[in-house]
């Protein structure tokens, strides 16, 4: 099915299911961006996604899993979460294998949804758990991003009280590209693990070039109350695939692993197995992402906009043009860019993309910042 048979099939649905105001399609409204009507030609370069995967060793996995794909995956979850474990140096029990990523951060609030309790999370950031989270009854306490557009620790500290479910933090930062120093993480992570969990979302880590990043799982390995999550959708090109894992202390994980909506598919088991062991195609993964953001940086440069130094595969940057007439200006020169993230309406998120996209996305900013 192409991109437009699908939006009208989505349509249909999303129809129906309004019939019920307790469905909410949150992933489709989340991620759907309000301008691609499924047409062809449109450099999205607002979706985060690696447009060069799957590589051809993960394709072949997923060709092979057909094979027992009439087979419940209760087996294969279990020697893949092996293999995680055994990647990141932990036991089997602290792996929690979920459908995406997005899985993983709404099982956790389900978890963590004390009827009345709250959750504090920087703003603006990935917002699936904290949208979620309030679908719960849970209230989510939104710390503005400091001038640095850095996590505000200190200020988040503070928001963390005895109702506190967990703090989420997002590094690197989804939308700005940053990422959080790992010893003032480290720091903010011990210093409420006696209170509280930190959910320490590290989607991007594989993009990360800074020695001041460290992820957190040697927390996890201090058993303190530390979850750390991971997503195959980003370097790895799998996020159609829906493979995502958290891994956390075996109490924790256990019951997060009780709240699961859904499970790794075969094919989704399979192709994450093979993605684990290319590494060609994650040193080419790595080297095309870097390639993009240097043109974006160029162009962005060539016309005197600010931007962040980014440690994902997006940059953030000042337009200083309304979104909203950004984005429709950009689809006229047939590029979808960044979705509003308030309060930085006149700042734009652009995702990298295949060189020619990026390319075409350079052109148009230079006609349509004239």
């Amino acid at each position: 099915m192409d991109r437009r048979n699908w939006f009208k099939t989505a349509s249909i649905a999303g129809g129906a299911l309004a019939l019920n105001p307790l469905i909410k399609l949150n992933f489709l409204n989340e991620f759907r961006h309000p301008l691609d009507d499924g047409s062809n030609g449109l450099a999205r370069l607002c979706y985060n996604e690696n447009p060069y995967g799957p590589s051809q060793i993960v394709r072949k996995g997923i060709i092979d899993a057909f094979d027992i794909s009439h087979m419940y995956p209760f087996a294969y979850i279990e020697e893949f979460a092996q293999v995680l474990a055994k990647k990141h140096g932990v036991t089997r029990e602290h792996i929690v294998l979920t459908a995406g990523s997005r899985e993983g951060l709404n099982a956790t609030a389900l978890t963590f949804s004390d009827s009345g309790g709250n959750i504090v999370a920087p703003y603006p950031t990935y917002q699936s758990m904290m949208v979620y989270g309030e679908q719960l009854g849970m209230h989510v306490y939104n710390v503005p991003l400091d001038q640095n557009f850095q996590h505000d620790l200190d200020a988040m500290e503070k928001r963390v009280t005895s109702r506190t479910g967990f703090v989420f933090l997002c590094n690197p930062n989804n939308p700005t590209g940053n990422i959080i120093p790992a010893d003032k993480l480290r720091s903010f992570c011990k210093s409420v693990a006696g209170r509280t969990i930190s959910f320490v979302d590290e989607a991007y880590i594989d993009y990360v070039t800074d020695d001041s990043y460290s992820s957190m799982l040697d927390l996890v390995k201090e058993d303190l109350n530390v979850i750390v999550s991971r997503t195959f959708s980003k370097i790895y090109g799998l996020a159609g695939i829906r493979m995502g894992y958290l891994v956390a202390r075996p109490d924790i994980a256990e019951r997060i692993r009780k709240n699961l909506m859904a499970a790794p598919s075969i094919p989704g088991l399979q192709s994450a197995t093979a993605a684990v062991g290319d590494d060609e195609f994650y040193k080419f993964s790595f080297n095309k992402n870097k390639e993009a953001k240097d043109i974006i940086y160029q162009t962005l440069d060539s016309l005197g906009l600010e931007y962040i130094k980014s440690s994902t595969n997006f940059v953030f940057f000042k337009s200083g043009m309304d979104i909203t007439k950004l984005n429709t200006k950009m689809k006229e020169k047939g590029v979808l860019v960044g979705r509003p993230f308030p309060p930085f309406l006149d700042w734009c998120r652009i995702s990298t993309g295949k060189t020619e996209d990026v390319e075409k996305f350079s052109d148009a900013l230079k006609k349509v910042m004239v």
